[in-house]
């Protein structure tokens, strides 16, 4: 008997239907809105980049994930590289101790060819998870396409296509920029996929 695709079963679960798979897997790894989940509390989700890092903070603590607060940290180009991992920094400790989030969870490195994007990216992450590091929160890292398939159901969604699948599974009334998008993206990945 074939499975039901994972695309039937999100389609269900945002329409409030009960939709089961007719040959379940051995071991679910991803949960639509309102199912058990491995992480329950306040999340912090981090999309980083040196000038426009997505931040957004995500209540898991409920049966509905709810939004809690999403910035893009918008830093222009002749914005010295310290100041904005300076700005990075209090941001993440900004959000951390106002949600009293419990969990950090950001994007991990994908392959990059260019090693001055690396650099940057890194530098960015370091900023980020210093400060969560400081308050002394857990970080997970998740890989881009481990995010996309918990929350769209296909590791290779487009962005557009998570910023809908986001929007929907937070019933926000529109649709988040790209970076918050992402970075509520892997905050619902982390609720949805921690062990322990």
């Amino acid at each position: 008997m074939a499975r039901t695709s994972a695309r039937a079963l999100w389609t269900a679960a945002l329409r409030g239907g009960a939709l089961r798979p007719s040959n379940p897997p051995r071991r679910a790894s991803t949960h639509p809105a309102g199912s058990a989940r491995g992480f329950r509390g306040v999340v912090l989700g981090i999309d980083p980049s040196l000038r426009g890092t997505g931040l957004a903070v995500v209540d898991l603590a409920a049966a509905e994930p709810r939004l809690l607060e999403s910035r893009t940290l918008g830093l222009g180009p002749s914005a010295a590289a310290p100041l904005c991992l300076a700005e990075i920094h209090a941001a993440v400790s900004d959000l951390i101790a106002r949600h009293r989030v419990r969990a950090v969870a950001v994007e991990s490195t994908v392959y990059v060819q260019n090693l001055r994007t690396v650099a940057t990216l890194g530098a960015s992450r370091g900023a980020a998870l210093a400060a969560a590091g400081a308050a002394e929160i857990a970080v997970a890292e998740y890989a881009p396409t481990r995010v996309k398939q918990a929350v769209a159901g296909n590791g290779k969604a487009a962005k557009d296509q998570v910023a809908r699948m986001v929007a929907a599974l937070l019933k926000l009334p529109r649709e988040l920029p790209l970076d918050e998008s992402d970075a509520a993206a892997v905050a619902l990945c982390h609720g949805w996929t921690a062990r322990g």
